[in-house]
């Protein structure tokens, strides 16, 4: 069966099927590819607003105490990164499965289960730290230092949720033969976003807490 083109839609990679892959679009509508840079733009600005907060409120304060963070919190950095070397091996290797190189390339959907798996020990690291913490007395309201740490980090561990259903949703949509292309950049930039977010609030703790 050969790619057909349809009027309307730009069907470049139409993946040659003989059952797999029967629709695979290259690019979703315009808005669809702004929505995700909104998404960003607003947790973006989320944080920023975290920060300006932790800032003014370290200023302001007589009761301010610093603490060691959990050792684990690093492991669960390399992780992370990790997960986004994962995510683009997939990336390139679903190119390369749409474009009509099957024959050639090993199913990406692997990989993809790779990265999920990643993420998912990231999350369950990030509970362990919290765990660490609280053994050691440390609450969300024993200090302000500590109701930032863990106000900041578990707004982020929901935000890798988020990324993580994305990911299923990728899953799901290759496993369906109707991936768009643009579902996965999409989903990758919010993922690596997410690793490069994290990177920030680990060092934000150096400078505040």
């Amino acid at each position: 069966m050969r790619g057909r083109r349809h009027a309307g839609n730009d069907w470049r990679n139409l993946v040659p099927t003989d059952g797999d892959l029967h629709v695979a679009l290259d690019y979703s509508p315009a808005p669809a590819s702004t929505a995700i840079w909104v998404v960003l733009f607003a947790i973006t600005m989320m944080f920023a607003a975290f920060s300006s907060a932790l800032f003014v409120r370290k200023g302001s304060s007589l009761d301010w105490r610093t603490f060691t963070l959990p050792s684990i919190l690093y492991f669960n950095t390399l992780l992370l990164f990790a997960s986004s070397v994962t995510l683009e091996v997939s990336r390139r290797r679903v190119a390369a499965f749409m474009g009509g190189l099957k024959s050639q390339v090993e199913s990406p959907a692997r990989w993809l289960y790779i990265t999920l798996f990643l993420g998912l020990l990231f999350v369950a690291g990030q509970y362990v730290a919290w765990s660490q913490l609280s053994a050691e007395g440390l609450y969300l309201a024993t200090n302000p230092s500590c109701s930032f740490f863990y106000v900041l980090t578990a707004t982020h561990a929901l935000h890798v949720l988020g990324g993580l259903s994305g990911l299923v949703y990728v899953i799901r949509g290759l496993s369906k033969s109707v991936l768009r292309r643009s579902t996965l950049d999409a989903t990758a930039r919010y993922w690596h976003f997410m690793g490069v977010l994290w990177l920030y609030l680990l060092l934000l703790p150096w400078m505040k807490l």
